[in-house]
């Protein structure tokens, strides 16, 4: 299905460190708009991303996956942690300081259509970041915006129209291109090919590995599918309910997951034969309201190997083996 299997050099150094991110949405309620609960969207998130690496995040739906993505770039404002970008903590910037940090933290969102002014050309669209930094003339910005639409397999006539002309694969093809126009160094891609087609899919997903290799890019790519997300990541974090689970090398991952919950979604993962059958591991009950989480382990309520302990422990997430971090009580 895929076209493009390399994998380009992953340097060592670090690019973004996440530490303790946590986000909060305050639920309001009664005359005066009291707050009387809040949903722990995020809950003490600690990772890092290293230059030229991807990192893929999955999970369920509603996890947190998104709300990690956009509080990384302060699109919503984070309740606590720290997140630094190049040796650089973001999170207190000014507002006049936070701007230069964004032209090299770009975002490729889910929905490309409504992530688009439906009133402007897209050529408009494209050259919005360009406009707001001021790079370089109008001219010159005309011309980067023609030239990242040709990269990205448009032509210079579609500039021109409007999102509501082009199918979705083409507004994602846009999507990219506005985030690569600015030439930033890290690219949060949040879901970027769920909506799409299979056959457009790997399209997308080849066209974002070649712009990996040739503009030196470092991405957090957020999806639900673990094929997808085999193929194009260096390493992976799985989350659960506001909190990551584990986290290890694509390959490690696959080949020994060590939290209950990640087998689980291996389990899940059809076999290309249809004689071969996979071991099923299957969950019961639904996941639990981030509302109210579980004491202990979140995630003990549909775990199939629970302990006792687990529902009155939270356990530590930590390097069970070299570069492989897991958090779970039975993880060795």
């Amino acid at each position: 299905m895929y076209e493009y299997q390399y994998r380009i050099p992953v340097s060592k150094r670090e690019l973004i460190r996440v530490e303790g991110l946590t986000k909060h949405f305050p639920i309001r309620a009664g005359l005066f708009q009291r707050t009387v609960n809040f949903v722990r969207a995020v809950d003490d998130v600690s990772f890092t991303i290293y230059e030229g690496e991807t990192l893929g995040l999955v999970g369920e739906t509603g996890c947190g996956k998104t709300t990690i993505g956009r509080a990384m770039l302060r699109l919503i404002e984070p309740t606590a942690g720290s997140v630094s970008f190049g040796g650089r903590e973001i999170l207190h910037l000014s507002g006049r300081e936070m701007k230069d940090v964004r032209r090299e933290m770009q975002i490729i969102f889910q929905d490309p259509y409504a992530s688009l002014d439906p009133r402007a050309p897209i050529g408009e669209s494209v050259m919005e970041g360009l406009n707001i930094h001021g790079i370089g003339t109008p001219e010159q910005r005309f011309e980067i915006m023609l030239n990242v639409l040709r990269w990205v397999g448009l032509e210079d006539y579609h500039a021109r129209r409007y999102p509501h002309e082009f199918s979705g694969g083409q507004r994602q093809r846009i999507g990219i291109a506005r985030a690569l126009a600015l030439t930033p160094k890290f690219i949060i891609c949040d879901e970027p090919v769920s909506a799409l087609d299979v056959s457009i899919q790997s399209q997308i997903l080849n066209m974002l590995k070649e712009a990996q290799s040739e503009f030196n890019l470092t991405y957090l790519f957020i999806a639900h599918n673990l094929s997808v997300v085999h193929h194009i990541s260096n390493r992976v974090a799985v989350m659960y309910l506001g909190k990551i689970v584990e986290l290890t090398t694509r390959d490690e991952l696959y080949r020994n997951p060590l939290h209950p919950y990640t087998k689980a979604l291996m389990s899940a993962i059809p076999i290309p034969n249809p004689r071969l059958k996979r071991e099923r591991t299957l969950l019961k009950g639904d996941i639990p309201s981030a509302l109210n989480p579980p004491k202990g382990c979140r995630f003990h309520t549909r775990c199939p190997v629970a302990m006792d302990i687990c529902s009155q422990e939270e356990p530590e997430f930590r390097e069970v083996q070299i570069g492989h971090w897991a958090a779970c009580w039975l993880a060795a």
